[in-house]
Formats: structure tokens, C-alpha cells, sequence
């Protein structure tokens, strides 16, 4: 559907307007604000996004907690938040479903906002740690660039020594994962690296896999971002669901077929077209999880065949 002009112009502004105060916020970004984000109070750091992208009915992050919630049905879940940040998701899950989320976060400087965030509440138990895939990965030293309220490593020292943990040893760390169920991924370029590790560590538990798909990042992070869509099929998941950066559903399909879907995202687009998608992943013995994308995401992906 094309915008009106005058919509278009009201969009136009808006933007204009929020870009002026991420400017302003940007130069004091260690100020510490509360805000009210989509049912949950937050601790964050004034530069922070996160209460610019959820305003209004905006669906940002709820995919996610609608997600988890059908997937607890009434049951306690358990979930692996991988990039946990200030811990917004951990607790809109905990909110919306009775839940026990296992919070990683490599970077010391959410950290601080993480804890304040979970106070303690043994339903987020708190790993301080990068996530690698294997334990070859542990001897390489990553560093933190911050922007805007989330962080990307890249190889170099880091200024705080961050440990790292292998998938393997975060299911032995954490009793509660035995019953896992969902593993959400957010790490800005390492995603289609971790999210197979993880399958793998806990194949026997199928757990749904949810994860930012972001080719272009993926690439700046020297992996390719290709490879994801064979490992998750060899593993037996089949059933992905799809939803714009934005939260915005946008379709269901097989696994086998993302690589050529994916390629949307990768050649000439409409303006303000999703740069990245979320996408959530289910097996293909899981009915339950199957029936929940299926509730949220009742089309297929347009541009797929039937």
C-alpha cells in the first residue's frame, strides 16, 4: 500500500525529530533514566533506543514475548536470552508468562543496567559472559563498540577482560536449561555462528530458536550468513516464521527455502524496507511450537512459491 504525501511528510519529520534527540542523548549517555517500556520499568542509560522504538502500539520485541507466552501455555518456560542487554526481554517474557530466563551479557557495561533491571530475582539468573560456539573460540579476546544502546564485539583486547562461555558450558552452569525451551539470540553479526551451536549443545530438548537474521552485519562480522539455514536443516527444524525489524509479521516458510528468501533483504528495496529480519525457527516434530508460529504468523512469505 503507498503512503499518502502527507503521511509521508508526518513520517519524514518524525524521523527528523527522533535523529535530533538521539544527538542530544548521545552526548550524555551514561545518564541514567527509568521508563515505562511495553508493561515493564526499566533502568537505562538516556542514549538508549529502546523506549523510542516501543512507543505508541508499536509490535517492536513483542513477537518475542507473544511467542513465549503461547509456547508456556499456562507452564512454566525456560529461556535462553543470548545479548540480554538492560534485560527488556527477559523481563516482558517474565511479565507476560511464568518464566525463568537465563540472562547472557558479554558487555560489563549493560551489565550494570541487567542487574539493576533483575535485582537479584532468581528467575533471571545472570551468566557474565561473551557466547562462543566451541572452546577454540575462548582464547579470542573481543572488544565492545556501543551505539545507540545495543553492542557489536570485534576482535581486539578488551577493556574489561569480558570472560567467555561455550554453549556446552552454559548447560552445565545452568541446571534450569535441562527443561529449556526457547533460546533467543541478539549479538549483532554472531547469530548464525551461535544459534547451531546452541541446537546442537541442546538437541535433545528441540528448543524453538529466535534470532536476529541481518546478512549484512553478519558479513561486516566475517561469517556467512548462508550457512545457518543448512545447519538448523540438518539439526530437523523445518518452520520458520518471519517478521520485519520493526515487529511487522511478514510470512512463514522452510527452511529450505530462506536462503533464496533471504536475498530480499539483500538486493535494491523500498525505502525504509527492513534492513534485518526476526525470525523464529521450530522443529519438525514440535506441534506445539509449530501450531504457535502458525498463530502468529498465519501466511506464508510473500515471494515464496506454494
Amino acid at each position: 500500500m503507498s503512503s499518502h504525501p502527507t503521511d509521508f511528510r508526518e513520517g519524514t519529520l518524525h524521523r527528523v525529530r527522533r535523529r535530533l534527540g538521539w544527538a542530544i542523548r548521545d552526548r550524555w549517555p551514561d545518564r541514567r533514566v527509568v521508563r515505562d517500556v511495553q508493561g515493564v520499568r526499566l533502568t537505562l542509560p538516556w542514549s538508549h533506543r529502546l523506549p523510542d522504538y516501543t512507543r505508541g502500539d508499536s509490535p517492536y520485541g513483542q513477537n518475542l514475548v507473544r511467542l513465549a507466552e503461547l509456547l508456556a501455555d499456562g507452564e512454566q518456560i525456560v529461556v535462553v536470552d543470548v545479548g540480554a542487554n538492560v534485560g527488556d526481554s527477559a523481563l516482558q517474557i517474565a511479565h507476560a508468562a511464568d518464566a525463568v530466563v537465563v540472562c547472557v551479557e558479554g558487555d560489563p557495561y549493560y551489565l550494570d543496567f541487567l542487574r539493576a533491571n533483575t535485582a537479584g530475582d532468581p528467575r533471571f539468573p545472570i551468566e557474565h559472559a561473551l557466547l562462543v560456539p566451541d572452546e577454540d573460540s575462548t582464547s579470542v579476546t573481543m572488544r565492545p563498540i556501543r551505539v545507540g544502546g545495543t553492542t557489536r564485539f570485534v576482535t581486539g583486547e578488551s577493556e574489561a577482560g569480558t570472560p567467555s562461555i561455550t554453549a556446552a558450558e552454559l548447560r552445565r552452569r545452568q541446571a534450569c536449561t535441562e527443561r529449556l525451551r526457547l533460546i533467543k539470540s541478539d549479538t549483532d553479526g554472531y547469530d548464525v555462528m551461535l544459534i547451531p551451536a546452541m541446537a546442537r549443545v541442546w538437541q535433545d530438548l528441540r528448543p524453538v530458536l529466535f534470532f536476529e537474521y541481518d546478512p549484512a552485519i553478519t558479513r561486516i562480522a566475517g561469517h556467512d550468513p548462508l550457512t545457518v539455514w543448512t545447519e538448523l536443516a540438518e539439526l530437523g527444524y523445518r518452520h520458520v516464521a518471519v517478521w520485519g525489524n520493526g515487529g511487522h509479521v511478514l510470512g512463514r516458510a522452510a527452511v529450505e527455502e530462506m536462503a533464496g528468501a533471504t536475498r530480499l533483504l539483500e538486493g535494491p528495496r523500498e525505502r525504509y524496507a527492513p534492513t534485518y529480519w526476526d525470525v523464529a525457527v521450530v522443529h519438525a516434530e514440535d506441534t506445539a511450537a509449530i501450531a504457535a508460529i502458525e498463530a502468529l504468523v498465519p501466511e506464508r512469505l510473500a515471494g515464496i512459491p506454494a
